[in-house]
């Protein structure tokens, strides 16, 4: 099949405090090029998704991982999911400490073990025994983005995502995040939870970010899905009602998605976020605010 191809990545929903996002915009617009060419070149959503969020994580410039931020003992617990939508094939670490690519580690759980999730010491054992680098000096790798408060929801949204498709028809989702700042140690938000987070099927590919204890509790990613599949609901249609439930609890954030037929959507509840897309039909956006 040669068939559409569609891409979308975001770095973050939330309070956008810098007026001036124009290296996030560099970075994303920079991704979108890279993405849509391996895209071109037959290369499979799953390893795009990856190594867009592998170039996310390595930027410095987002809540995920060399940008992440410190929990109240001084230590960085990193989380991230991916999923293979053509076959569900899920991987996921939380709180993940001295691993350089979380994302890679997650997908290492997907293919190398029959588990969906690792958490904390035994996700670092397992990316150590598969040979994936580790983090030597931590006040030299991290570059924290720090707030100018200290109110934990300042830096709730700034995670990383990414959706592909590809002209196979298969379609992928990964998120990564860095959590919030001075959270609880073992804290866990929505970006490791498959279905609150993270969704892939053969429908449609979601990666969400804000406030993540109500993204758990509103089954976000999945719920995007669920409106589509049971409801016949257009990607848009789904993915604003998906984040009306989760607002009516108390949350904002958005998400980004993609469906099978290459239809992209980015629908966001908080003042801004930073995405980027390729539409089905050759559109492309680089955006912060509305």
């Amino acid at each position: 099949m040669n068939g559409k191809i569609a891409l979308a990545l975001h770095g973050g929903a939330g309070p956008i405090r810098n007026p001036d996002t124009s290296k996030e915009i560099a970075n994303l617009t920079k991704l979108l090029d890279e993405g849509e060419v391996a895209l071109l070149a037959g290369a499979s959503a799953l390893d795009v998704v990856e190594t867009m969020i592998q170039q996310l994580e390595e930027a410095g410039l987002y809540i995920a991982g060399r940008g992440s931020s410190p929990n109240k003992n001084g230590e960085f617990e990193l989380d991230a999911s991916i999923m293979d939508g053509a076959n569900r094939r899920a991987g996921s670490v939380c709180a993940l400490q001295g691993i350089i690519s979380p994302i890679s580690v997650a997908r290492a759980v997907m293919e190398k073990t029959p588990h969906v999730m690792l958490a904390g010491a035994g996700a670092r054992k397992f990316a150590l025994e598969q040979g994936f680098a580790e983090i030597t000096d931590t006040k030299k790798h991290f570059i924290p983005i720090s707030p100018k408060g200290k109110n934990t929801d300042d830096l709730a949204h700034g995670t990383v995502g990414c959706v592909a498709l590809d002209n196979q028809g298969r379609l992928a989702a990964g998120t990564s995040t860095g959590g919030v700042l001075n959270k609880i140690p073992g804290r866990v938000g929505d970006t490791p939870l498959i279905g609150a987070g993270t969704w892939a099927d053969q429908q449609v590919a979601v990666s969400c970010t804000g406030q993540g204890e109500y993204f758990i509790r509103a089954a976000v990613a999945v719920d995007v899905s669920a409106r589509m599949t049971y409801g016949g609901f257009s990607i848009d249609a789904a993915a604003a009602g998906a984040l009306a439930d989760m607002q009516r609890q108390g949350g904002d954030g958005g998400l980004i998605a993609i469906d099978h037929q290459g239809q992209v959507s980015m629908p966001f509840i908080s003042h801004g976020m930073r995405r980027a897309a390729l539409h089905g039909d050759g559109r492309r956006e680089i955006l912060v605010f509305r």
